[in-house]
């Protein structure tokens, strides 16, 4: 059983940038694909992001790429979600999440959940 725990709630103006993080335990992080999701009322989850075990390759929302980037230390058993340009359709609840498995934007795929934080973007 893999435990994560998000950090990095906020409020942020629009334009803004907050960084996320998501601190692992329980399996040896670098064994772990780390993704992140986020979800609003009354809407399904959203894949966000998503980053291989080493680190050396990640994949986005089509939407998102360019302003969402996802990090990983695996010293620190840590991954990050640096959000820049944050827009009114960016607030949400953001989930961290992980598996063994790598490439998909599905979050069914994903056997490990956090307890999400919350962003909120002001305008």
């Amino acid at each position: 059983q893999v435990q994560l725990v998000e950090s990095g709630e906020g409020l942020v103006q629009a334009g803004g940038s907050l960084r996320l993080s998501c601190a692992a335990s329980g399996r040896p992080f670098s064994d772990l694909v780390m993704g992140w999701f986020r979800q609003t009322a009354g809407r399904q989850r959203e894949f966000v992001a998503a980053i291989s075990w080493s680190g050396n390759s990640t994949y986005y929302a089509h939407s998102l790429k360019g302003r969402f980037a996802i990090s990983r230390d695996n010293n620190k058993n840590m991954v990050y979600l640096q959000m820049n340009s944050l827009n009114p359709e960016d607030p949400a609840v953001y989930y961290c999440a992980a598996d063994y498995t790598y490439g998909s934007r599905d979050g069914g795929e994903y056997t490990n959940w956090g307890q999400g934080t919350q962003v909120t973007v002001s305008s």
